[in-house]
């Protein structure tokens, strides 16, 4: 979570164990599991794709 904050994603809250980011150009992306908990391969995935996404 930290990575996409340093990428400008802003964390706009989640219901349960979600958080939902949002980065200013239109990227989102959704992640499961408490802050500090270790990331599934696939949201690890995710994450990277998002962040490729707004460096393009």
């Amino acid at each position: 979570m930290a990575d996409l904050e340093k990428h400008g994603f802003v964390d706009r809250g989640g219901k349960g164990s979600h958080r939902n980011f949002l980065h200013p150009s239109g990227v989102k992306i959704t992640l499961s599991g408490a802050p500090g908990d270790d990331a599934k391969h696939c949201q690890e995935r995710d994450l990277k794709r998002a962040i490729q996404k707004v460096q393009a």
